[in-house]
């Protein structure tokens, strides 16, 4: 008899393979990090061969330490990095050129000709998103233009494309040997490329971006029977993007109630039901989840491109602290940012601005900052950014926020709850079962399999962990809000001639 559920969760850093129980509980993990490849300025990449072989690997050390046979297992589900754009040979199975990140930024110049007299919003009404360097389908163009053959192979129907949960799924059944091409409307709405109306191709967009219908999976909803692995013999029958699983798994399944996760970049979003919400405040409009049959949820999202990753940048590149949890003892040893505020726009700023030529700023600074000061405005600036993105869906959907669900990985930071709470003004509430992501997609694929009877499981299995209630006073709270807004400010139109050249010559004496 089949007691677990199997998750892939396929991150920006890592990729796990976690068990659950049917109680929602984690029962063993398997957890391997990849590579970030940085071959310029600007360039995030990953290699799909790395990845592939780390889930084989992962979903071995999770059965392992769990003791779960093959026949345990009710059903496979997968949650993936959104965005990020892998094409692959579909006869040979490998990938033409590294997955181009959602992070990365080399496809500017793209989207602005894209876009040309119309700007960012051309294709809004199609596919509820602006044109911008973080989507997919701008990346699969460039990988198209500048892979040597590429264009010709894609034309002839020999490539393939899909975010990372279509290149696991497709190698999971297969491969080459009869792999299924599959992604879920999550996903394909984070590409561009997806109608939200019809949840079908947009032939449209496609053909301006040059992307040949042929390369694209076929669009399936969020839980259902996709095909089975060739070597467990277990139904893969659950697939949300990461963000869209998270929501899943906090049970936010009412028009109205929102989550937030906070992880490498953070997001915000919002159910809005089977209402399609356009957004007037700079957020996007995308697909919350289906479930087999039934219509699909929309969602308003607020994407924020840096928060956690600004706390690997102080470790990794300043050496301000020797590990992540080191920030927060930093930040306990001062009341305040002593007037220092972090703009972490390494990659422009998304929601709510979509400002590609924004860089980032420490801004404020006076011979009285010390460290202290500068890991406290780090923390700060994640709960900044969320502050903005709740304005802005207020604003959008005319709901005030009550209170914010939170999971990821930053939210065992207690300093930094307790400020989001303070900065938004309502509690938010951390969850006994962090891992939301993972247990998003595993309810989905226990949904289509009847392991679980329905929404009203993740329902009753969904229990609050820790809350925090705001403790500032409204006049200190504005005040603050105020001075990051002009924080904010100063990082605006930094990209211009000058600006890359000196970018390009970073690159030249990194090649050299």
């Amino acid at each position: 008899m089949a007691d677990y559920v199997l998750a892939i969760d396929q991150g920006t850093t890592s990729t796990r393979a976690i068990v659950f129980t049917k109680s929602g509980e984690i029962h063993s993990v398997g957890q391997k990090e990849h590579e970030q490849i940085f071959p310029k300025a600007g360039w995030v990449e990953h290699d799909p061969a790395e990845i592939w072989e780390n889930t084989k690997e992962v979903i071995g050390i999770a059965l392992g330490k769990g003791g779960v046979g093959n026949d345990e297992l009710a059903a496979i589900g997968i949650t993936n990095q959104r965005e990020t754009a892998v094409v692959w040979d579909k006869n040979t199975g490998e990938a033409v050129y590294n997955a181009i990140v959602w992070q990365d930024t080399r496809t500017d110049k793209i989207v602005a000709e894209l876009g040309g007299d119309d700007g960012a919003d051309k294709y809004k009404d199609i596919c509820g998103l602006p044109l911008a360097t973080y989507f997919s389908g701008p990346k699969v163009k460039w990988i198209l233009d500048n892979v040597e053959g590429a264009k010709d192979r894609a034309e002839a129907g020999d490539l393939l494309f899909g975010n990372t949960d279509s290149w696991v799924l497709w190698n999971l059944t297969g491969g080459t040997e009869g792999g299924v091409h599959v992604t879920d409307v999550t996903n394909a709405s984070r590409t561009m490329l997806m109608d939200l109306k019809s949840l079908s191709w947009s032939e449209t967009v496609a053909g301006d971006m040059g992307i040949p219908l042929s390369m694209l999976p076929e669009i399936k909803s969020s839980a259902e029977v996709y095909g089975e692995s060739t070597k467990l013999k277990v139904p893969i029958a659950g697939i949300l993007g990461d963000q869209q699983a998270a929501t899943f798994g906090q049970a936010c399944f009412e028009k109205g109630m929102s989550k937030n996760t906070y992880g490498t970049g953070n997001f915000m979003l919002l159910n809005t039901g089977t209402e399609i919400v356009p957004s007037e405040n700079g957020l996007l409009t995308t697909v919350c989840y289906k479930i087999g049959d039934q219509d699909a949820v929309y969602a308003l999202e607020g994407s924020i491109a840096v928060t956690g990753s600004l706390v690997q940048w102080l470790r990794d590149n300043i050496g301000l602290i020797s590990d992540a949890p080191e920030i927060e003892k930093l930040a306990t040893q001062v009341d305040d940012n002593g007037g220092c505020y972090i703009v972490p726009a390494f990659s422009g700023l998304f929601a709510p601005y979509w400002k590609d030529d924004a860089r980032g700023a420490i801004v404020g600074l006076t011979r009285y900052v010390n460290k202290n000061h500068i890991a406290r405005a780090a923390l700060e600036s994640t709960a900044f950014q969320t502050r903005e993105v709740s304005d802005a869906m207020n604003a959008d959907s005319g709901v005030e926020l009550t209170e914010l669900r939170v999971d990821g990985g930053m939210v065992a930071n207690e300093t930094l709850m307790q400020f989001q709470a303070d900065i938004l003004g309502v509690d938010v509430v951390r969850p006994k079962v962090a891992e939301t992501t993972a247990l998003g997609a595993a309810y989905a694929a226990g949904i289509a399999v009847g392991f679980f009877s329905g929404e009203q499981d993740v329902v009753d299995n969904w229990e609050e962990g820790q809350r925090w209630s705001p403790q500032m006073k409204e006049a200190e709270r504005e005040r603050l809000l105020r001075q990051w807004k002009k924080a904010v400010t100063k990082t605006f139109d930094w990209m211009d001639e000058d600006a890359e050249a000196a970018e390009e010559a970073v690159e030249e004496a990194t090649d050299a």
